[in-house]
C-alpha cells in the first residue's frame, strides 16, 4: 500500500503537535520559544502521512549554504524510511533556494541519525566538543556536510 506523503510550511498553530512529537523523540527537545523564533527566521516544514503529522524539519540559509537545524520523525513511525524521505524533501527545498551545500550537527551517540545522513550523502567533517546537553553533562556533536546537486537529486 502506497503511503500518501504531504509536506507544508509549519505554522504557529502547529506548535503544540510539533512539541508533543519532539518530547517523545528527543531527550532535549526544542522549546516553544525556539520554534516560535524559527517560524519567523527559517524554513520550517511539516510532514504528513495519510493526513497524520509524522515529522517536521527546520533549515536555515545563509547565502548558498543551508544548515539543517532540526529534523524529527514520530517515534512510532521511525524505521519506515520516513526520515530519509523528509531529509530528501528538505534538501530539495534548500537546492531550489540556491543552496549548494548543507551542514548539520548530530549527537555523537545518535548512530541511527548518523547512518541516515551518511546514506543521503553527508560526510563527517568535524566535531564540536560538549555541544549537546545530556542528563549528566554534555556530549560532542559530529559536524557533517553534503554537497547538493540539483540535477542528480531531483530525478
Amino acid at each position: 500500500m502506497m503511503l500518501k506523503v504531504e509536506y507544508r510550511p509549519m505554522q504557529a498553530q502547529d506548535l503544540d503537535a510539533v512539541l508533543a512529537l519532539e518530547s517523545k523523540a528527543f531527550s532535549h527537545p526544542w522549546t516553544a520559544k525556539l520554534y516560535a523564533d524559527a517560524l519567523t527566521s527559517y524554513d520550517c516544514w511539516m510532514m504528513y502521512v495519510d493526513g497524520q503529522h509524522v515529522g517536521h524539519g527546520v533549515i536555515s540559509q545563509v547565502l548558498d549554504e543551508a544548515h539543517l537545524l532540526n529534523i524529527a520523525v514520530a517515534v512510532e513511525r521511525q524505521g519506515q524510511g520516513l526520515g530519509l524521505q523528509l531529509l530528501e524533501y528538505l534538501m530539495e527545498c534548500a537546492t531550489a533556494r540556491g543552496c549548494v551545500e548543507c551542514f548539520l550537527e548530530v549527537r555523537a551517540s545518535n548512530r541511527s541519525a548518523y547512518r541516515l545522513y551518511e546514506r543521503f550523502g553527508f560526510n563527517e567533517i568535524g566535531r564540536r566538543r560538549d555541544y549537546y546537553p545530556t542528563a549528566d553533562g554534555h556530549e560532542d556533536a559530529l559536524v557533517m556536510a553534503c554537497t547538493l546537486f540539483a540535477d542528480e537529486r531531483l530525478q
